[in-house]
């Protein structure tokens, strides 16, 4: 159980797998903070390289001697239980706090704290959030599952009272936080190797709705997201959505290659046009949300509506990367079959002449448990190409792996390193092809191989 007056009274914090993206964000509010920090992880990472440049220590390999000095150790939660550094650290005496335990006691320090959660689509709401908050001179705090350009990285330390972060439902973390006010995007079926069952999901967004102080913002679109705060007593509940019932309402929906348009009304008062320039139809969700809990803030409407519109993207999120030899390259953290279903079929209203997955599957458990799902939105490609499963914090006990899927997918190919997809697909793809590489581990650098390719 994480002990926050240990943690207030500790002066050296070390970081075992700092290089993790949700590790930044942490890492620069404490520094901030004053607090002496250390840290370790296996590989020279971006954010490693942005953690250095601010003058923290960094071990490369994870070694019992990294924790030497350290009065609260802080691991995420991709860490093994094997891990040398992890045993050491928990036979040291020292307190040991998982990442998302951390997080939730830096919410509780913000008074305005907006946490954005759902299966799909954080990153991009909470990126779009921050901009269009920063825009308007709030001056937030942030915490991104992604990097937001503007900011050059997927976190930042402001002056203002207000806090964004994205709420992960993995593990129960966003169970960990303090949000006074809550974003829930759509609920689906995902970490079921973790909840079982969808109904469990739904109870655990319950709980998180519940737990907010003052507003529940939520998609009234989504039947699930509905479920899930029915019952939820004394927060003011918002809805949003394209259907009229919602209090927040995207009409005259119009799509022109990457940029959406739509007119936003709120309880039947028309606030003006939204412009949003990133594609596909899911993006009006993110984007009325992001817009909806920005109100929340007493903003300035159109200040918001141009931080938001200024908005290109953030990275991982349908991320256009280069071209060569007239072939677009571009890059998506798409890892569940809804996510896919949504990146193809925004890919495929773009005019590309012929559309390229790229695929990782991410983890035994959820290949396993949604083979058939992700056969069936991988299929919107004209050409799939997949890497071996990166199975992360999994061992294969089920014996699952790529050439299963593969066979459910009429065409597709598979090779286990990534210098031979780029070569196969940068051998094969004709310009005015859009390939775009899928998933949530490392087949970015897939792309960037194909980058080279000139």
């Amino acid at each position: 159980m994480f002990d926050s007056n240990l943690f207030k009274q500790a002066k050296h914090i070390h970081f075992i797998g700092i290089g993790g993206s949700g590790m930044f964000p942490i890492v620069e509010i404490l520094h901030d903070q004053g607090y002496t920090i250390t840290g370790s992880d296996n590989n020279q990472t971006d954010t490693l390289t942005l953690e250095q440049k601010i003058g923290i220590p960094v071990h490369l390999g994870q070694r019992a001697e990294n924790i030497e000095g350290a009065d609260f150790i802080v691991y995420t939660a991709a860490i093994m239980e094997d891990n040398p550094e992890l045993i050491a650290a928990r036979a040291s005496g020292v307190p040991v706090a998982e990442r998302a335990e951390v997080l939730g006691y830096l919410t509780g320090l913000y008074p305005d704290c907006i946490c954005i959660s759902g299966t799909h689509g954080k990153t991009t709401t909470t990126a779009m959030l921050t901009q269009a908050l920063m825009h308007a001179g709030v001056d937030p705090t942030a915490v991104i599952g992604g990097k937001l350009p503007l900011i050059g990285g997927n976190g930042r330390v402001g002056k203002g009272e207000c806090m964004v972060c994205e709420a992960c439902e993995f593990n129960d973390h966003f169970l960990q936080l303090a949000p006074d006010v809550s974003v829930i995007l759509n609920v689906d079926a995902d970490h079921l190797e973790y909840f079982g069952t969808l109904e469990n999901i739904i109870r655990s967004f319950h709980k998180f709705a519940q737990m907010t102080s003052r507003t529940v913002i939520v998609n009234g679109d989504d039947a699930n997201a509905m479920k899930a705060v029915a019952g939820v007593e004394g927060k003011q509940i918002i809805t949003f959505g394209i259907g009229p019932q919602n209090d927040y309402v995207a009409e005259n929906i119009r799509m022109k290659g990457a940029q959406l348009t739509f007119d936003v009304r709120c309880e039947g008062t028309l606030l003006g046009k939204l412009t949003v320039n990133v594609p596909g139809r899911h993006n009006v969700y993110n984007a009325l949300a992001a817009f909806a809990a920005a109100m929340q803030t007493k903003c300035s409407i159109g200040l918001v509506r141009e931080g938001i519109e200024a908005f290109h993207g953030a990275g991982r999120r349908f991320e256009v990367l280069g071209k060569v030899n007239g072939v677009t390259i571009a890059d998506d953290y798409a890892h569940h079959p809804t996510e896919l279903t949504a990146t193809l079929k925004a890919a495929r209203g773009l005019g590309f002449r012929k559309i390229w997955a790229v695929f990782q599957p991410f983890t035994y458990s959820r290949t396993k448990l949604l083979m058939d799902d992700f056969a069936k939105a991988l299929s919107l490609a004209d050409y799939v190409v997949m890497s071996e499963i990166m199975g992360s914090r999994e061992k294969n006990t089920d014996g699952v792996y790529t050439s299963q899927l593969a066979e459910k997918i009429p065409g597709s190919v598979w090779f286990p390193e990534f210098e031979e997809i780029a070569a196969y697909v940068m051998a094969h793809a004709e310009s005015g092809d859009l390939v775009i590489t899928l998933g949530c581990g490392d087949v970015y650098k897939c792309a960037k191989l194909m980058l080279k390719h000139g």
